[in-house]
């Protein structure tokens, strides 16, 4: 097919491809840029009417953008895309295509990428093939009037008959809503897929999760078993559902513990997908986000719905939409929710405090001085053979006794802090930053080299302890650290 549509010599028959269009006196493009810059009613009707005269031996179909994006299928590998031009004659005045160019920064500076550069289409018109059929389609923005909600940038499509649109609408629909090494993620109003936060969990593992092992092996077996019995609710006629929360201060493992949990799920031999919701932010208000949240987790249940922080999610303005998703009368068989927060106190107590709503709740509390031993210890294989840093086992458990109290993130800090100290140029600082990652560097610690028990070495007197820079360095960084605990509390 000759790459303007306008004009194309006629396809040899059986080959799918669409007719030539109908010569009007005004073409689509002309129409749009004409509409576009006047007062207008409806976009949508003008590009469909316009579409029709133009082409009346194709079928129409439209699809919104939101729903099924073609371009992104094509993309992917599934369909191949040309972009077309039409010819407006004496009627030049105006662009063949238009769209805006938008900067996005690098995620992180110390990468130095330059960021990258995203269009966003306002109008354009393709080829489009997939499967030997071929198609015209143009992408319009129907925006009308000035406000950028709600946002109705449709698909128009053209083709010889309206069954052959909808198989590839519906190719293209499925492909937009399977995962591949992908986390769903509600954020700013709407579903997303998350490549970096499936790749953040890889490395998770409940072997490297510091906690107590009785209550991390009743965590375990209470998301598998759950997931595993639909048959036993069924049986007991009660709703396959379940929640849990966990609370407690920050920095001692909630986060890790979820990743986990994520990971462990994805490994099952029926895979568990996992749905994270970052905000309740929404141009339509968070009754439509909760709505869009349980209908994707009743979609794709059995699933695992993550609520982080909930006490921010579910304030008081949104608690009552909440509760009706919850509670209501749609099903909700499948969906394991969890929640986490910092402040159990902030929920309302009908959220935290009735079953069938969230079930359990687990403490995560301060670690103790065992678990600060283990923590003390990976920092120890963290650092051994660091140029002019000696960490002897000694230090392992003095660490762990003059930082009662802490959690693990703030052990951590006295860890970078004193670190830091010690470094003796910018390198070393830089250095000693990227390896501090709580997150990232305590879900690879093998526990089995570091059980926090005492290795038998003597334990010497603090007047022995001095000759070390790190014992010097950190006992300061922790009375720091606990000053400003004293004024918090």
């Amino acid at each position: 097919m000759e790459a303007n549509m306008d004009h194309p010599h006629p396809p040899p028959p059986g080959h799918g491809h669409p007719p030539p269009p109908h010569h009007s006196s005004e073409k689509t493009t002309a129409k749009f840029f004409n509409h576009a810059s006047a007062r207008r009613i409806d976009t949508q009707c003008v590009i469909a009417t316009t579409l029709k005269r133009q082409y009346p031996n194709l079928e129409l179909t439209i699809a919104p953008i939101y729903s099924i994006n073609l371009l992104a299928f094509a993309a992917a590998g599934h369909a191949t895309v040309t972009p077309l031009t039409e010819d407006l004659g004496s009627d030049n005045k105006y662009p063949t295509t238009l769209s805006t160019t938008s900067y996005i920064p690098p995620a992180r500076r110390i990468d130095n990428s330059p960021g990258f550069l995203i269009k966003d289409i306002i109008f354009a018109k393709y080829l489009f093939t997939w499967q030997s059929k071929e198609f015209i389609v143009y992408i319009a923005d129907g925006r009308d009037g000035a406000s950028a909600y709600p946002q109705v940038k449709n698909n128009y499509i053209l083709s010889p008959s309206t069954h052959l649109s909808e198989s590839l609408l519906l190719a293209a629909g499925k492909w937009s809503d399977s995962l591949l090494n992908e986390i769903w993620v509600f954020d700013g109003g709407w579903w997303q897929k998350s490549r970096e936060l499936w790749e953040s969990i890889q490395g998770a593992s409940w072997e490297s999760v510091i906690l107590d092992e009785g209550m991390k092996e009743t965590i375990i077996r209470d998301h598998l078993n759950f997931f595993g019995s639909r048959e036993t609710y069924g049986r007991l006629k009660v709703p396959w559902k379940r929640g849990v929360i966990y609370w407690g201060p920050p920095g001692n493992g909630k986060t890790i513990s979820i990743k986990a949990m994520m990971k462990t799920l994805l490994d099952q031999k029926e895979s568990v997908p996992s749905l994270y919701v970052r905000s309740l932010a929404s141009y339509a208000g968070p009754e439509y986000a909760l709505s869009a949240i349980f209908q994707k987790a009743r979609q794709f249940a059995p699933c695992y719905l993550i609520f982080e922080d909930l006490d921010s999610l579910v304030s008081d303005d949104v608690r009552s939409y909440f509760l009706n998703e919850v509670d209501g009368l749609k099903s909700n068989d499948g969906i394991f929710m969890i929640g986490s927060t910092n402040h159990l106190e902030r929920l309302d107590p009908g959220i935290s405090k009735r079953p069938s709503r969230f079930d359990r709740k687990y403490l995560f509390p301060n670690p103790d001085l065992k678990q600060r031993v283990m923590y003390c210890k990976f920092w120890q294989n963290k650092l051994r053979g660091s140029e002019g840093i000696e960490f002897p086992d000694v230090l392992t458990k003095k660490i762990a006794e003059i930082t009662g109290d802490f959690s693990f993130a703030y052990i951590q800090e006295a860890f970078v802090a004193s670190l830091l100290a010690i470094a003796r140029d910018s390198k070393e600082k830089e250095e000693v930053l990227a390896r501090s990652g709580i997150e990232d560097d305590w879900e690879r610690l093998t526990l089995e080299d570091s059980d926090g028990s005492d290795d038998g070495d003597d334990d010497g007197d603090d007047e022995d302890l001095e000759k070390y820079v790190l014992w010097v360095e950190i006992k300061k960084q922790v009375a720091i650290l606990r000053e400003g605990i004293e004024h918090e509390d």
